[in-house]
Formats: structure tokens, sequence, C-alpha cells
């Protein structure tokens, strides 16, 4: 089941109120107070309560990364595989103060069958430096690798990608693709953990081992601009294949033509070069992650008048994006968690001058960007390096490893002040939404 269907909404929901209402413990509270439908145990739920069959022959469920790292050392027992600390962190609801999972009876009261599928995961995860098993003869054929070599446990690709990024206390790291994971860690304190309210979770050594990893992201970012080039697109990739019927040039022609004006339309209408025209719009085009989640409500446009054109509404949804991305930072330093620099990686990044600008203005704070595209990869490597004994840590590898900056942003005074004017636009018009119950089913 993918990450990104949200098919389990109205599992996720009963978790959460079930926390809240239950009489014990809330598990939900190291994942910023709401479980999501992208996450282990909604899925679980909603696969168990779709399909008879699979729930009759069902024995656990497997994390993809776990499942790979398994696969590719001939781990047999479903037991014995090294439950990734990451995912079953932030995503599974566990945690060392539940001494695991959450409590047979929390998890009963929702599907008697869930309680054996917890004794299925046994009650330890582990970091990415800790080695899952050896590579298996067979695979290291496939591969062209050597046999025997380690294999690290695995992780989400986002918090690689924070490790390639040089994710340290104080940095975020923007992994800015489709959508965006955010993310931060801090030192693990020698008391009780701050809990940090609304974001995705937080979990010692999901990134770096030794470090708390604290995760948000916005549900949509590229993927935002890719639906507004869709839309443009709309008369040629219906219109033209017809209009070229008969004329000599074969079917070939058009989707070159189409192909062609899809890869261009976003650099040019970020050449265009002009400001909103008042248009201001929310990003929640799929729901919104953090902070607070809510996977419900809609996105919404206003300002839009017949002097609109392609270039002023596509500036808007860029910087509704940016403006998503600016509240995860706030609410990281509401709660608490220090962050005085950032470095973006991912295709956007690299692709977006534009999108980068309107971040550091929105931030009022230097935006770097990575000159690595592959920052996840880069990320995975310095975990096997440190496995393979190259390195003694993964503070170590990011030194001896990590791609320089490519570019740095910095924000410009004007239009860090144009931001902040327009950001408190795009609160308002969030605050509009939710008091009305627009798109927002908890309203």
């Amino acid at each position: 089941v993918l990450w990104k269907d949200h098919s389990s909404n109205a599992e996720a929901e009963r978790i959460n109120a079930l926390a809240r209402t239950w009489g014990g413990r809330d598990f939900t509270v190291y994942e910023g107070g709401a479980h999501a439908s992208e996450w282990f145990w909604s899925k679980a739920l909603h696969v168990l309560s779709e399909d008879e069959s699979v729930a009759s022959s069902m024995y656990s469920f497997l994390e993809h990364c776990d499942w790979m790292a398994g696969l590719l050392t001939g781990t047999a027992d479903i037991a014995s595989v090294k439950r990734s600390r990451g995912v079953m962190g932030h995503k599974g609801l566990w945690h060392p103060e539940f001494g695991g999972y959450p409590a047979d009876g929390f998890l009963g009261r929702l599907d008697s069958r869930l309680a054996g599928l917890k004794a299925t995961l046994g009650k330890e995860t582990w970091t990415s430096d800790t080695c899952a098993g050896r590579l298996t003869a067979g695979w290291a054929g496939r591969l062209g690798l050597e046999p025997g070599i380690p294999v690290a446990v695995g992780a989400v690709d986002c918090y690689m990608g924070a490790v390639g990024g040089g994710v340290e206390p104080g940095r975020l790291i923007l992994v800015a693709g489709t959508s965006t994971c955010i993310m931060t860690v801090t030192p693990k304190p020698s008391g009780p953990e701050r809990l940090v309210r609304g974001l995705c979770g937080q979990i010692e050594g999901s990134m770096v081992p030794g470090l708390i990893g604290h995760e948000s992201g916005q549900s949509a970012f590229g993927d935002v601009y890719a639906w507004f080039r869709k839309l443009l697109l709309w008369p040629l990739e219906t219109l033209l294949p017809s209009l070229l019927k008969g004329s000599g040039r074969d079917h070939g022609e058009a989707e070159r033509v189409t192909g062609e004006i899809s890869k261009r339309i976003i650099p040019e209408l970020e050449k265009a070069g002009q400001d909103g025209g008042g248009v201001i719009a929310l990003d929640w085009f799929n729901g919104r992650r953090s902070p607070d989640l809510s996977p419900g409500v809609k996105a919404a446009v206003t300002g839009v008048s017949l002097g609109t054109d392609a270039p002023r509404f596509y500036r808007a949804l860029a910087e509704a994006t940016v403006f998503g991305s600016r509240a995860i930072l706030e609410r990281f330093r509401e709660e608490g968690v220090p962050v005085d620099r950032a470095l973006a990686v991912g295709g956007v990044a690299r692709k977006s001058s534009l999108v980068m600008q309107l971040m550091a203005d929105a931030f009022g704070m230097p935006v770097e960007v990575s000159s690595s595209d592959q920052a996840a990869a880069l990320g995975a490597a310095m975990f096997a390096a440190v496995i393979a004994g190259f390195y003694p840590d993964i503070p170590a590898a990011q030194r001896g490893m990590g791609a320089p900056v490519e570019k740095t942003y910095t924000p410009n005074p004007e239009g860090s002040e144009r931001m902040d004017r327009l950001y408190r636009q795009y609160q308002a018009l969030g605050g509009f939404m939710r008091d009305f119950g627009i798109g927002h089913p908890e309203a």
C-alpha cells in the first residue's frame, strides 16, 4: 500500500479519537498528537476491514524498507527482520516509553486482530547504522556486488535525504519534490523529552543515531505545479491529435509537441516574472500533513479576476507552497525546536530558482541548495560506509562524504516584506476555510 494512498482516512480518525478518549495513555503524543492515514496502523486497520481474504490469511505487515533489507540478506523468518527505528517510531507508534508498541487493550478496541499483528513486530527497533545482515550470493550476483558485504537497516527515503543533506541541530532540511518532508534533529535531553505539537513525530535515531529526529511536511508541493501544468495542457492533449489527423502528420507528432511544451511550461511561467496580482492560494491540494494534520481540508484560491493570467496564477501557487513550509518552520520554533539555517534538496530545489528565492524571502534567512541530486542515495551510502567500518559514525560520514552547497539564496529585504504581508493573507484565508467548515470535516 503506497504511503500516498489516503483511503484509510476514516481509520486514522478512529485511531485518533480513541487515543484521546479510551482512558489510558495517548499513544499519538510522539507523532505530534495525530496518526495519519499515510501511516502503519491506519493502513493495517483499513486492509483488515476491507478485505477478509487478506485478513484471514495475514500473518504480519512489513514496511517496504524492512522487507528490502530482509530480502537482500535472505532473512526468511519475519521475526528476525530488524524493523526500522525511523519507520516504526514515526509511523508505527513505537516508543521506548511505551515498552514498544501501543497496549493490547488500546489496539483491541480498534480491531481484535491488531494485538496479534503487534505480537509479530517484536519490541525493538533498529537505527540504520546497524547491520541487518549480509548480502546473499544470489543477490550479489544480480547486483554485481561482493557476497557477504553488510546491509544496513532500512529507513524512509526522506530521512536518508536529511542525512545526505547534512542534517544537524539547528539546520532544517527540506526534501522538496512532489511533496515535501521538512526535518531537523535535536540533542537527546537528559530528562523528559519535550513533545512537539502538530508535526509528524519525533524519535531518537530516525535520522542521526543519538539525536532526536523531527519530521514534518506538506502533502503536496511539486504536485501543485504539476496539477497546474496538467490544466494548461488539456487543449493540447485533447484537441491536438484530432487537429493533426489527416494533415499528413502522425500521432507521434502530437505527442512530441505536447511533450516539448510540457517540459517548457513551468520554466516559462517562472521567467514571466509576474507577481500574483492579488491572488492568494492555499496549498492544501492533497490535504494538510502539518502543521496540525487535517487530511480532509481542501485548497482555495481567492483574488482572481479577469486580469489574472497563467503566470500570475502560477506565482500564487508557488507562494502558497512556500507559505506552507513557513508555517512548519514557525511551528518548530513555537515548540522550542531551534532552527537558524535551512538547506533544500530534491528536484524542485535544483530546478526552480524562483521557488527557492521565495522561500528565502518568506523564511527571512538564507536557504542553501545541495549540489547532490540524489541526497537520499547519498545518505544511504553514508550508513553503508558506517556499517562497513569506513567511518565511526554518521556525523563523521557526513563530514567526509557530504556534497557541497551548490547555491545559497539570501533574503531580499523588499521581497521579505512582501512575503510577510502575503503570508498574513494566506493565514487569514486558511482561517476562513476553517471557521466556515469548508473542507474541514472536523469543523
